[in-house]
């Protein structure tokens, strides 16, 4: 497996980034994959819900992440995890990462996906922005804390609460 500087990535800065990171586009709207494990053992998703900003004075992403998806357990083990952000070329990919299990398939291998590894991560030769996270703090979700109670009824019908996992942007290349 290629490191991210093998694989054409330099390392930057949130900063770098500038305004054409627009939070909203590349996560709502573009999409983004959550990944996490080692160069030996790693799963992905695909993730359009998430946020970024500052939390206790640190650069931080937010993703969340429902009990039954296999990356979770990822996430639960790992220190790190990554976001990635990619090309519209690479949206058929992303959709079929968020909707099959890599409990089942070989996602890369079913995508043509190429796993890269950075210090603790993984990520993907394809993206064109790779955040790595450092978790900070993971908290369930549950009924009692929505004040408004219609999310429930409309996002968890089978009461699948979203983990949500704060991570510290420590890294950020970029292609």
């Amino acid at each position: 497996m290629k490191t991210f500087s093998e694989a054409g990535f330099r390392k930057s800065s949130i900063e770098e980034l500038g305004p054409e990171f627009n939070v909203f586009k590349k996560i709502g709207t573009e999409w983004m994959l959550v990944t996490a494990g080692s160069e030996n053992s790693y799963n992905t998703m695909t993730a359009s819900w998430g946020f970024a900003g500052i939390m206790w004075n640190k650069p931080c992403a937010i993703t969340a992440i429902r009990p039954q998806r296999y990356t979770k357990e990822f996430i639960d083990r790992n220190e790190f995890f990554t976001l990635s952000f990619y090309p519209e070329d690479s949206r058929k990919a992303l959709a079929y990462c968020g909707a099959n299990s890599g409990r089942d398939v070989d996602k890369a291998a079913e995508t043509g996906l190429v796993p890269i590894k950075g210090e603790g991560c993984v990520a993907f030769e394809q993206a064109k922005i790779i955040l790595v996270c450092r978790k900070l703090f993971a908290q369930d979700m549950n009924a009692d804390c929505f004040i408004d109670k219609e999310i429930i009824n409309q996002q968890y019908p089978s009461n699948d609460f979203h983990t949500a996992y704060y991570g510290e942007i420590v890294e950020v290349y970029v292609k």
